[in-house]
């Protein structure tokens, strides 16, 4: 629409945007499971963009807030994917934090603010919210520049996985880039993602392994796995990389 400005092209969504905010659930209902962090706010923020208006921001913000308050540890920094996993422990004993869901979630804080006005209310929140999970997510990292399935048990499932890999990516790099992370700290981080990812889940004819199939908490992954939306984190990460790369301050870390 921004390239295409034809309001019939976007009118279905902003009239089904328009019907949830007319008769809204509250937001850890609506908004219960992490996935959703990822799915709504940025279509929101966008609309909110697109129209000028107000209230899509601050609708997003209410919900979002409302949907973290059950999901969100700030012990740890992390979001559980749902409610039924408030309580569980994996099978080393560690919390169970899923990789994928909270890559929803580091991403979709990443393209919400892309959109959320600078004099907004929420602005800060979300800044501080990203900036927190942003050091959780780095610190849970492993050496080959991957993240596993299961954030705080490694070894439960020791696979490199992609999709959660790509959406920390493209957070981290975008957080770099927009002046909200420091490049000295997680350039590095960044830079051993990508380069993990184009050497161990791209094969010789393109094809995005390594992604933990559909779920709604850590399993294993094998080499052939492939899921579109582990080809869209990594795209989202390669345009956030090459702006990186691009920038006047690019880390010389970055491998192209």
């Amino acid at each position: 629409y921004r390239e295409r400005p034809e309001v019939a092209e976007i009118e279905p969504t902003l009239s089904r945007m328009r019907q949830i905010m007319a008769d809204p659930r509250p937001g850890n209902v609506a908004w219960d499971w992490a996935d959703a962090l990822f799915m709504a706010p940025p279509v929101l923020a966008r609309m909110g963009a697109v129209t000028k208006k107000k209230r899509p921001f601050d609708f997003l913000a209410e919900q979002f807030r409302e949907a973290s308050a059950p999901l969100y540890d700030p012990a740890y920094g992390l979001y559980y994917r749902d409610k039924r996993f408030l309580d569980a422990q994996s099978k080393n004993g560690s919390k169970v934090f899923w990789s994928r869901g909270n890559g929803w979630v580091l991403a979709g804080i990443a393209r919400v603010l892309q959109d959320l006005p600078e004099d907004h209310s929420s602005r800060k929140w979300f800044e501080k919210r990203f900036r927190s999970m942003s050091k959780a997510v780095a610190c849970t990292q492993q050496e080959s520049g991957f993240w596993r399935p299961s954030l705080l048990d490694p070894k439960a499932y020791p696979q490199p996985e992609t999709s959660g890999t790509g959406f920390f990516t493209y957070a981290l790099a975008w957080g770099i880039n927009s002046g909200l992370l420091s490049k000295d700290i997680y350039g590095p981080i960044v830079s051993r993602a990508w380069t993990g990812m184009v050497r161990e889940a791209v094969n010789d004819e393109g094809r995005v392994g390594w992604v933990q199939q559909p779920g709604d908490r850590p399993a294993p992954v094998n080499e052939g796995h492939a899921e579109p939306y582990g080809a869209g984190a990594f795209l989202l990460a390669g345009s956030e990389v090459l702006d990186l790369l691009e920038a006047p301050y690019s880390p010389s870390a970055i491998s192209k």
